[in-house]
Formats: C-alpha cells, sequence, structure tokens
C-alpha cells in the first residue's frame, strides 16, 4: 500500500522537479523497497540514527547542531551522516558524527537534467544498497528535498522524521514531520526535527573543530603568499553558487579601492572563480596599490577554515565562506539581497549584515525571477566602502586592545 502511495505522489510532484525523468526514476527505485522496519519499542538509547544533508556548505553547517544535540541526548547511540562533496569534509571533521556516508549527488543531478534515466536509477540503486546494510532505526531529512525523502526510505528505517521546508513532496516518504514553527531561522527549524523523540534544543551554536594537522597551515601558507599576521588580513569571496545572490565584481573593486593599503586582500574561491577573480584584481590594481593576492583553488574547505583563523576579516554575500567563517570566529561583513540573515544569517560571533534596499527582497531565488539581480545591485559600493572600514578599525580595534 505504501509502495503504491509513493507512486500517487510522485505523480502529484512533477511541477517540483525536472519533469518527467525524475518520476520515472523515483518510481523504478522504489518499487523494489520494502517500506521499512517498524520498530515497536526501540532502545532510543542505542538507535542508529541517520542524519541527511546532502549540501551545500552553509546549510549544512546549519544541520550540525542536530548532531550535537543527538550526542548530548543520547550518548551512545550511532550517528552517522548522508552528505555530499564539498560538504562531506565539514561532516567528517564533526566530533558528534561517529560515520560519514559520502554520496555525490552531482553525477545524480546530472543525469536527471540530461534525461539518462538508466544511470540515475543506477546512482539510486548504488545509495539504497550503501544505506541498507547499515540498518538504521532512525532517519533524520533535515533537507526536505523529493530526492532526500526518497533516499530516507530507500534507508529502509522504520522512522523517518522530516522538516516542513520545501514542500516538494518528501514528507510522503516520512512516517513523522517536525512541528509546524513561526520562526524562520534555519537552524532552529532543522532542530524541530527532534522534537518527534521528545529531544531538546537549546544550543543553537555552530562550531568547526579543525584537525589537529592544520594546527600550523596559516602562518606557512600566507608566507608563501608574502601575506604577514602582523597586518590586517581581509579575506575576500566574490562569487557564489546562487547568481541571484551575486554582487558585480566591478563594485567590490571599488568597494576595496576605498581600503587603506596597508590592508592585505586575500581572495577566495574555486578553480572557477580563477577567471573572475583575476579581472577583479587586475582592475583593482588601476585604482590601489595595496597586497592584494588569489588562493582560489589552492586550499580544502578545512584549509580555508584554518586561514580564516589567521584572518581578520571575511567580506563575502550570503555564500558558504561566511558560515565557514562563523564557525571558527572570523568576525565577517556580508552583503544580502534574494535572501536574509534572520533566515540564513550566522547566529553568533561578530557578524555585520548590509541588506538589500530593494523591495521585492527576499525572494530566496537561485535566479532573479525578474532576470535583472536587481536586489542585489541595489547596494551601493560606497556604502560598502564606508560600512567596511567602520567594521575593520572596530576589529583590528578589538584585536590591538586584547
Amino acid at each position: 500500500m505504501e509502495q503504491e502511495g509513493g507512486r500517487r505522489l510522485l505523480l502529484l510532484s512533477m511541477r517540483s522537479v525536472r519533469p518527467f525523468s525524475m518520476l520515472f526514476i523515483l518510481a523504478e527505485t522504489c518499487s523494489d523497497v520494502n517500506a521499512g522496519r517498524q520498530e515497536n519499542g526501540m532502545d532510543l538509547s542505542r538507535a542508529r540514527i541517520l542524519i541527511i544533508r546532502l549540501s551545500a556548505i552553509g546549510d549544512v553547517l546549519h544541520a550540525t547542531p542536530v548532531a550535537r544535540a543527538l550526542r548530548r541526548a543520547l550518548p551512545q547511540a550511532y550517528i552517522a551522516w548522508l552528505a555530499s562533496p564539498p560538504a562531506s569534509e565539514l561532516v567528517a571533521s564533526c566530533a558528534e558524527v561517529d560515520e560519514t556516508i559520502v554520496w555525490d549527488r552531482r553525477p545524480f543531478d546530472r543525469a536527471v537534467a540530461q534525461g539518462r534515466i538508466v544511470r540515475a536509477l543506477r546512482l539510486l540503486r548504488e545509495a539504497r544498497a550503501l544505506l541498507k546494510e547499515r540498518r538504521f532505526d532512525i532517519v533524520l531529512d533535515v533537507q526536505d528535498l523529493l530526492l532526500t525523502g526518497v533516499l530516507a526510505y530507500l534507508s529502509g528505517a522504520g522512522c523517518r522524521i522530516g522538516v516542513r521546508e520545501r514542500h516538494e513532496g518528501a514528507g510522503f516518504f516520512m512516517t513523522q514531520k517536525a512541528p509546524r514553527l513561526e520562526e524562520p531561522h534555519k537552524v532552529r527549524r532543522y532542530l524541530a526535527a527532534l522534537a518527534p523523540l521528545g529531544i531538546a534544543h537549546e544550543d543553537v551554536r555552530i562550531t568547526l573543530q579543525l584537525p589537529a594537522a592544520l594546527a600550523g597551515f596559516a602562518a606557512p601558507f600566507f608566507a608563501a603568499h608574502a601575506v604577514t599576521g602582523a597586518r590586517a588580513i581581509l579575506l575576500v569571496s566574490l562569487c557564489t553558487t546562487w547568481r541571484s545572490k551575486e554582487w558585480p565584481p566591478e563594485r567590490f573593486v571599488a568597494a576595496l579601492a576605498a581600503l587603506e593599503e596597508d590592508v592585505q586582500i586575500v581572495f577566495l574561491g574555486s578553480d572557477a572563480d580563477r577567471p573572475v577573480i583575476g579581472a577583479a584584481m587586475e582592475r583593482l590594481a588601476l585604482f590601489w596599490h595595496g597586497r592584494a593576492v588569489s588562493v582560489a583553488g589552492e586550499t580544502s574547505l578545512l584549509e580555508t577554515a584554518a586561514l580564516m583563523k589567521a584572518a581578520t576579516l571575511l567580506l563575502c554575500p550570503d555564500t558558504g565562506p561566511l558560515h565557514i567563517a562563523a564557525a571558527v570566529g572570523l568576525p565577517t561583513l556580508s552583503l544580502w539581497g534574494p535572501t536574509r540573515p534572520a533566515i540564513y544569517g550566522p547566529l553568533h560571533g561578530q557578524n555585520f549584515f548590509i541588506e538589500t534596499p530593494h523591495p521585492c527582497a527576499p525572494c530566496c531565488k537561485t535566479r532573479c525571477p525578474l532576470g535583472t539581480n536587481a536586489c542585489m545591485k541595489a547596494i551601493e559600493a560606497q556604502d560598502v566602502a564606508r560600512r567596511l572600514g567602520e567594521v575593520l578599525a572596530m576589529v583590528r580595534q578589538g584585536r590591538a586592545s586584547r
């Protein structure tokens, strides 16, 4: 009966997925899986628990308080986390998690987008085998995608708890749902998944524990790029995975060009960001003659976190590095357009926000519905330059007084 209901849900979910191919894949995969072990009288204290939050970097960090609350309440439980690269690297550093199960969702997403049904079906079956052999009792799906709902179902766990986020139909695959909340922030909404288990969750702090091997990483790395710890180090992240969050690079340049030239600018990013960063650095050199370097593509996420622990400030849009910085205690100045810090922003530490004045924000869309990125363009370079100078002076003064 549950299998038949699963097919009905998939038909109802057509508008929320890449049309027909995704429905076919999910229907085929779910057709030969058991509904899961219904555990009556399960010993929660020794339960095998799976957290599902595949991506992205900031969202995965937002979900880490769930693991911490579980570990505090159930010290003898087995806690695993299903995550996709690159965010899985951060999960692996979480002391509360016994096992990080890595399943790369990117090949699956590409297969669905390209209509490669057999390939996508094979990847889902591989995920099912990966999960079922671990015999989980409980799954907490804090991503609430149709995909993560199916992964929860494929795990075979008898208790599957979901949050109320995306309305893609993931809830159909759950046995229980988190309570409805008026609270907008994602951390607290993810923590609500613990309510059906009777677990309290007051601690919303996000922390990132670095491996001991990275304790001395930053100083020699910076030295190799002629960056010294004797002067302020401003980290800058230009690029995001959401086009709607991007602030024009030329405005970054205009804001940075107003800095005193004793500040050292270090651009962060991936290999793919290098062309954008290179062009911005060339333009910046026309107006500003301080030290600016790019380390894009040279560090892993945890190595980036180690650099952040040795820096002064991070300037960025709402993107993954913002949340890594907050997790390791680096002060931040972030720019907000289609999203809001009340929903996604860091909840602790020295974090300063510049929010767009544009009336259509927040839309929380990955691409601007108007095709103009008007909300980010409404943030003026002179306003960022002024606030950047104020925050940098404040942070430097605070460090000098310690």
